[in-house]
């Protein structure tokens, strides 16, 4: 969710100090770079799943609220929309058998969610997007009561300084053209983050091996081919996002300023590079101001919060972001994976995660890394190739030129992702178990996005409308999702 601020408007004055504050923060952080003690006694990963609300026909459930209060638990929490939820998971293992451990809590967890949400007229469905949402819910109140969501929002449509356009034309040929008044649009991305704590010295190799990792986890991971009720992208999240928090207007953009939702443009040697590139290019979205001296905190021998270069960081929305936090009194670094989205069923989500940790411990660590073979734009076309074609992408790999996306997977990055568990202590059967699930996708071309498509053409040569093949396709999806069936197995309407 973010952290929360306490006001929902800044004063100039208040936007100069915080400036300032945060250029202060990043001197102290990189001293601490080099001279502080980082939390590394038992390397942990973290998952947080963003969940859509909806109900008896499969529309949006504007009621978070009360779907919360009927849940009761401390891990799940509001996000942007009214429809929308977050399930955060506390910091985990990999090793042995701990990831059937967390898909049975995670199955335990969100079963119990959605029986108490069903007492309040909602279900929870785990998608990218979600197809049924359309303009006119967002005309009513759709945000969640969080001044963090109300400043954010009233943040980006003044720095625009005009309502925010969405034009993204699909493969299909379909596409959308419309404005926004609010980040309303922005509610309808729901993913999966992943988190990895790293050592300082070796985060640059995390984060760089994460980037050019992030085009097949797209192309086998594919979740979110509609919005407004259109096929667009298999991926469209990763445009509607990229489009529906943009602070530019037409001519900044075409000036080539960046957007905030930023894939990056060169490889790291640090993670002082990544948020060096924060303070020099991204004005503050939210200045909230702490009374912390990081300076002073330091010279007494203490960890400084850095609590302006936090909330800063979190404005700026990497597909892989930089973390700074601090953990039992020391500082922790991770890289966050935004990359994947929701769904569609739990085992689906693992198997992402094992991929993912997997093939990024061998990208990471090998002598020759793939991205000192490769530029950084061949990275980001590979990124949105796996955005827009999803399983049915193409992509430049260095020694294989340019290859289908699912033979990239099986032959290189698979046999790459089982060597990375078996080096972390990951049991056999769970290597089996989740990367049999990615080798499933890739031999029968479907995934999430794929069945998708394919179911809602079915019904619609059925002669069901648009509206009707949507609902009946996510009737379909809901089913299959609560039986914890990987989508490679789903069956089609």
């Amino acid at each position: 969710m973010g952290k929360d601020v306490t006001s929902a408007s800044y004063t100039r004055e208040q936007r100069q100090q915080y400036r300032e504050k945060v250029r202060a923060d990043l001197d102290v952080f990189g001293r601490m770079l080099g001279e502080s003690s980082f939390e590394f006694d038992r390397q942990l990963t973290g998952m947080e799943i963003e969940l859509n609300l909806v109900d008896d026909d499969y529309g949006p459930r504007m009621a978070n609220e009360d779907v919360l209060a009927a849940i009761e638990d401390p891990e799940y929490q509001t996000e942007l929309a009214r429809y929308n939820i977050e399930f955060n998971l506390p910091p985990q293992p990999l090793p042995g058998t701990a990831a059937l451990d967390l898909e049975g809590h995670l199955r335990d967890s969100l079963n119990v969610a959605e029986r108490r949400s069903r007492e309040v007229g909602a279900h929870i469905l785990m998608i990218g997007i979600l197809p049924t949402v359309m303009p006119e819910h967002f005309e009513a109140d759709w945000m969640s009561a969080n001044t963090r969501y109300r400043a954010l929002n009233d943040a980006v449509l003044a720095a625009r300084g005009e309502d925010i356009e969405l034009a993204i034309e699909g493969v299909s040929g379909e596409r959308v053209d419309t404005y926004a008044d609010s980040l309303a649009p922005e509610s309808a991305c729901t993913s999966v983050q992943l988190h990895l704590q790293v050592e300082p010295h070796h985060f640059a190799a995390h984060w760089n091996a994460a980037q050019i990792l992030a085009g097949p986890q797209l192309a086998v991971g594919a979740n979110s081919p509609y919005f407004f009720g259109r096929q667009l992208w298999h991926e469209t999240r990763i445009e509607l996002f990229t489009q529906a928090a943009d602070t530019r207007s037409v001519e900044l953009r075409n000036q080539g300023v960046r957007p905030r939702v930023f894939f990056g443009e060169r490889w790291i040697t640090s993670i002082f590079d990544l948020f060096e590139e924060n303070v020099r290019y991204f004005p503050a979205l939210l200045p909230e101001m702490t009374d912390e001296d990081p300076v002073a905190v330091l010279d007494a021998g203490g960890v400084p919060r850095l609590e302006e270069l936090k909330l800063h960081n979190g404005t700026v929305y990497r597909w892989n972001r930089p973390i700074y936090d601090i953990v039992g009194g020391r500082p922790h670094l991770r890289v966050e994976n935004r990359v994947l989205p929701a769904g569609p069923s739990i085992i689906d989500v693992m198997a992402n995660s094992a991929f993912y940790y997997g093939a990024l411990r061998m990208l990471a660590s090998d002598d020759r890394p793939a991205w000192t073979r490769m530029s950084f734009s061949a990275a980001e076309e590979n990124f949105f190739s796996g955005a827009r074609d999803g399983i049915e992408s193409r992509m430049f790999w260095p020694d294989r030129g340019d290859v289908p996306a699912t033979e990239l997977v099986l032959r290189h990055l698979l046999p790459l992702a089982h060597e990375g568990l078996r080096r972390w202590g990951v049991a056999p059967e769970v290597r089996d178990r989740y990367l049999s699930v990615i080798e499933g996708r890739c031999l029968n071309g479907q995934n999430g996005a794929s069945w998708q498509i394919e179911a809602v053409r079915r019904f619609e040569e059925r002669g069901l409308a648009r509206p009707v093949a949507l609902r009946e396709m996510l009737r379909a999806y809901a089913a299959q999702m609560h039986e914890n069936l990987p989508v490679h197995l789903w069956g089609l309407p």
